[in-house]
Formats: structure tokens, sequence, C-alpha cells
């Protein structure tokens, strides 16, 4: 099942079933005024959505105008990012000459989640000197998950399967993070593809809590990665089980990925621009690529085996705030 949220003047926009091809929508109804609403009692919401995803397999249904879709979730309670891939994390550290870090339990910080930025949005910041980059990556988002949930029972919490792009102010991070508290100035609001989508919907894509899609990112139209998130040192349900150790989490909580990336980067890339510079460091002794400037374009696709793209995709524009 596929879900979406369309523009209707209000915060948490209009929640719509969407059809396998993405193509054709039928609105929820005023029981299920918004996915942040559907999350409280899904299994309740559950019973109203999938006969409406059956009549939409049937033909029935009004065409998506893809203008007017949202994040699935244009904001939430809680948004918990990972950093769930070792690889990433190897390259940060010749990114920015940090101690290497290979940790027991999984790195995770409490971002921003009163607003989710929309797929087609223009994504405004202050200015270049911070050091825009992208960070493709994909979460899920959860029930309500008692605290001390283990791994094992976690991946019954999770519900949807979504496609981020956790955009970073690179030149903010390590200071912030040497403060010992979180980030504040170096994670602005992440944007996120238009489908939310049930782990069933990935069919062999969703494999021991893992996105085993290729993540395709163009920027400025020219290919820049196609890392697949098979790679993750721990799964969404171990996320899940960390984040929950000592405390409740609330129904529609996200958590990421981190950025995707794989061992085999010569070949298949990057998922953020710093990854991309750490390579060429490795390489060449320093970096040559520079970070994003106003105008430049993003695109992230998810993709199946046979073509398809379950979350939609991620196309923006940064300009000027």
């Amino acid at each position: 099942m596929r879900l979406a949220t369309r523009t209707n003047g209000r915060p948490d926009g209009e929640l719509v079933v969407v059809s396998g091809d993405g193509t054709r929508c039928l609105p929820a109804g005023q029981e299920l005024p918004s996915l942040l609403a559907a999350m409280e009692d899904w299994e309740r919401a559950r019973t109203k959505l999938e006969p409406l995803a059956a009549r939409l397999e049937r033909g029935e249904g009004e065409g998506v105008d893809a203008a007017s879709l949202r994040a699935p979730m244009p904001r939430s309670w809680q948004w918990l990012d990972g950093s769930a891939f070792q690889t990433h994390a190897d390259l940060m550290q010749i990114a920015f000459n940090t101690d290497p870090l290979n940790p027991e339990r999984p790195l995770m910080y409490q971002g921003l989640s009163d607003r989710f930025i929309g797929p087609r949005e223009d994504v405004a910041f202050a200015g270049e000197e911070g050091g825009i980059d992208f960070e493709g990556e994909f979460g899920v988002i959860v029930d309500a998950v008692p605290m001390g949930t283990s791994a094992a029972e976690a991946m019954k919490h999770i519900r949807l399967i979504v496609q981020i792009n956790d955009w970073s102010l690179r030149a903010y991070a390590v200071p912030e993070m040497k403060t010992g508290f979180g980030f504040i100035l170096a994670k602005p609001a992440c944007s996120v593809a238009p489908f939310a989508v049930t782990p069933d919907e990935l069919g062999d894509g969703w494999q021991d809590g893992r996105v085993c899609l290729d993540l395709h990112i163009d920027w400025n139209g020219e290919k820049f990665g196609r890392a697949n998130g098979r790679e993750m040192s721990f799964g969404f349900h171990e996320l899940v089980a960390h984040a929950a150790h000592a405390r409740d989490l609330v129904a529609g909580t996200i958590i990421g990925s981190g950025t995707v990336a794989n061992t085999g980067y010569a070949d298949v890339g990057s998922s953020c621009i710093s990854e991309r510079r750490a390579i060429e460091i490795i390489s060449g002794g320093k970096p040559e690529t520079g970070f994003m400037k106003f105008g430049d374009r993003v695109r992230m696709e998810a993709k199946t085996g046979d073509g398809r793209s379950p979350f939609g995709e991620i196309d923006q524009v940064i300009v000027r705030a």
C-alpha cells in the first residue's frame, strides 16, 4: 500500500491512498484526515485504507497531481536519524579528519521534526558558506513502541517506509559534534519523497530490516550515486530498539538510516558530497568537489530491479532564503 499527503491548506495536509503505478489516488476520508492521525491507531486505520487500495487496483480513483504532494507526513512528533552505514562513517572520518567511529551501539541524534519539506519544493538556505550538502537515505515510520522493546519485537512496529534527503550544512557539523550536544545549525529540515509504503510493497527490496534498493542520485543532471541500502551495519529494527531503550516512542516517530553508502563506492558512487570529497582525499590528497550553490538541482529516486519507483522522486532546487 502506498500513501501520500496532498495540500489542502492545513498543516498536516490530506491523506490519500495511491495506486501502485502512482497515477491515481483516493482520499482517506474524514476519519483519517492525516497520516499522523492514522499512525496513532494504525491497526484501525489499515482496515479503512486497504479497501481503498483494492479499489485503486481495480482502476478507480482520480489523477494524482504531483505538484500538490507534500512530504507524506508534513510534520511529526519526533525525528531520530541514525548513522547505520559503516562505510559512510569511515569516509566522513577522512573528510573531516576526526577520530574513527566503529560503535557497538547505533549512532543516532534527534533532529527537527516540526516540518518536512515536500518532494518538489525549492529548498531555501541563508547562504552558501554553510557547506550545503544532500544526504540520501531511507527511513521508517513506527506506531507506538514501548520502552525496552527488543530488536525482534521492533520489526512489527515498523509500519511504513520512506525515502529522505537529510540536508546538512557541513561547515557547522564538526564544531557542533565537538560540543557534545546535538545538531542545531548543521541540520535543517529534511525533504521526503512523495510516497510512504508498507514493507510488503517493496517485496524482496525489504530484507532483515533493510531497504535493499539502489538509491539513484543526480546532481545538476549528472549521475552522482547508486548506492544500495542493504549494507546497513544495524537494521531498522535495531535502530528502533536502540531509540526505545530508555523511552517510549510515540506513534508517528520517524527513524532514518543515515546516508546510504557501499563499500564499492568506486563503482556505485556516493549519496552525499562529503563522501565524494573523502574519496578525492584518498585518491589525490585533497578534495576537489565543492558543496552546493544556489540554483543547483538534486534528484533522488530509489528503484527496484525491474525499474519501479516505490517512493517516487525528490526533485529540488536550492534557493536563497
